[in-house]
């Protein structure tokens, strides 16, 4: 079991400085993008160089994106054409800018995420990396009247597709079984002992909390993970040993809103960091008479069988959505 920090420092400086110049244009419309520090240290901390991670719900790829760069070949699916030709642009862009390990975004659900991987895959990643849809949940971005020539601030890229069977558009009970099934999927194809790092956070529906880090963390448990570990990452920076909170337009103005009305709202800064692993095989007993061989250096595999260039794969005529 790898040794961690329940407190991950991941946001030091805000998310578009950690995307600069690492990702296309057109990757910041995407509504819930992971933070690239979270997938950095999720990757550094539970894989080795060479490793194989996986996103089944990849986005705009930042997962696979900071694993490439970080010598770990990935792997990663996303349900809506948009956000997949974007992850793959943002993968040929890190093989300009020097990335060398091999990556693929496959475009389908993940609910069948083990179809749309290669075979010679399965059971052999090292990490998963992912997220549950927030839905309504998500910001966005705002423009003023200076900017847009509109009337007030307009609102804009705060949805992740118009698509109603997109996750992001159901109930908690429905994502949840879903995301079960998804979860059910990635234990398929974790090697034995692999770890899954899943992000998410709590919010208020009309001043009630909905806590979906726990509801998660049960998912995870009905799909046969194994919980170790619940961490925090941090979306605020630390400054003179103060968190320095970096909230969007729409968050400050919801919890001034929830203030007045005497509601219990609060800035996010962090996001809780749920850590699962896929149940290891029990070992030979000596009294079945089977000699146990020590585990060597090369024991563990540090490259997938057969590294795969970034293609893509048609969606399905009618698939459902699984990922965010």
């Amino acid at each position: 079991m790898p040794k961690s920090s329940s407190v991950w420092n991941t946001a030091p400086t805000s998310a578009p400085a950690q995307r600069a110049d690492r990702y296309v244009p057109g990757s910041a419309a995407h509504p819930a993008k992971m933070l690239p520090a979270i997938a950095r240290h999720a990757i550094t901390t539970y894989t080795e160089p060479g490793g194989l991670v996986l996103d089944p719900m990849c986005g705009i790829g930042t997962t696979l994106v900071e694993a490439v760069h970080l010598g770990r070949h990935a792997l990663g699916t996303e349900y809506e054409p948009k956000w997949a030709q974007i992850a793959r642009a943002n993968l040929r862009h890190a093989e300009r800018q020097g990335a060398t390990c091999s990556a693929a975004v496959y475009c389908g659900d993940a609910r069948q995420l083990t179809a749309h991987i290669p075979a010679a895959f399965h059971g052999l990643v090292d990490l998963v990396v992912t997220s549950p849809p927030y839905g309504a949940s998500v910001h966005g971005q705002v423009r003023s009247t200076r900017e847009s020539g509109e009337r007030g601030v307009t609102k804009r890229d705060y949805r992740y597709s118009s698509d109603p069977n997109n996750l992001a558009h159901v109930g908690l009970e429905a994502l949840m079984d879903a995301f079960t099934d998804i979860l059910i999927q990635c234990r398929h194809a974790l090697r034995p002992g692999g770890h899954a790092v899943i992000t998410t956070r709590p919010w208020r529906d009309r001043g009630e909390l909905i806590d979906l880090p726990s509801a998660v963390l049960s998912a995870a448990e009905t799909a046969g993970l194994i919980p170790v570990e619940r961490n925090i990452a941090l979306l605020a920076g630390i400054r003179d040993g103060k968190l320095v909170a970096r909230p969007s337009f729409f968050q400050m103005k919801n919890v001034g809103d929830a203030r007045r009305a005497d509601l219990p709202l609060a800035l996010i800064v962090h996001e809780d960091t749920l850590v699962v692993r896929r149940p290891t095989p029990p070992r030979p007993s000596s009294s079945t008479g089977q000699r146990r061989v020590p585990a060597g250096p090369h024991s563990r595999r540090t490259k997938p069988p057969t590294p795969v260039a970034s293609r893509s794969r048609t969606c399905a005529s009618g698939a459902r959505h699984g990922g965010r």
